[in-house]
């Protein structure tokens, strides 16, 4: 566990620069990467797009890169003025989507994989979009999701060797709190 906790904890000292600017960029950079944790609806959505890819896919990258690039188009979308209808009732579908799809262990072809993860993410881009405004701050968003597309990943193959029950307990869990985040926007 020490070796995965140094190299996080590496991520969360800020660099002393000497020249005026960097301190800005850095500080920037660590409020994106913070930013996806922020919210249990982002958390559990990137989670799950690494939970179901490692326990469907055969090339268990391709929907989290897919996803982290369309969540990277998305933001500057919304940054350059786009808005999207729904954007928080489909934030909220996309976290009780994925979990259904990790609790039926859905194998879907790798570009309708791609696609479905890729749909997610650009409307979680364009509520992050919203909110951050520096490009260091993108970089540091693409880069948590990044993290915890690879926290679903070492999970989804952990429970992957345990047993077949696990993976659809953690789905059923992600799609209900799907179904509460859709629940709370309702009311």
């Amino acid at each position: 566990m020490r070796k995965f906790i140094a190299p996080l904890l590496m991520f969360a000292a800020l660099p002393a620069f000497a020249h005026s600017g960097h301190a800005e960029q850095a500080i920037s950079f660590m409020v994106g990467f913070v930013h996806p944790f922020t919210g249990l609806d982002h958390v559990l959505a990137m989670f799950a797009v690494g939970l179901w890819s490692a326990a469907t896919a055969r090339r268990i990258w391709l929907a989290p890169a897919g996803f982290a690039a369309t969540l990277l188009i998305g933001a500057l979308l919304a940054q350059s003025g786009l808005a999207l209808p729904a954007v928080e009732p489909v934030i909220a579908a996309s976290v009780l989507l994925a979990g259904l799809l990790v609790m039926a262990r859905s194998r879907l072809p790798e570009a309708a994989a791609v696609a479905v993860a890729a749909g997610f993410a650009l409307f979680h881009g364009a509520a992050h979009g919203q909110e951050l405004d520096a490009p260091s701050s993108l970089a540091g968003m693409v880069l948590a999701t990044a993290l915890l597309h690879c926290l679903g990943i070492a999970a989804g193959l952990l429970l992957k060797s345990r047993s077949l029950w696990w993976q659809r307990i953690a789905g059923a869990g992600i799609a209900l709190a799907g179904a509460g985040l859709a629940a709370g926007l309702m009311s």
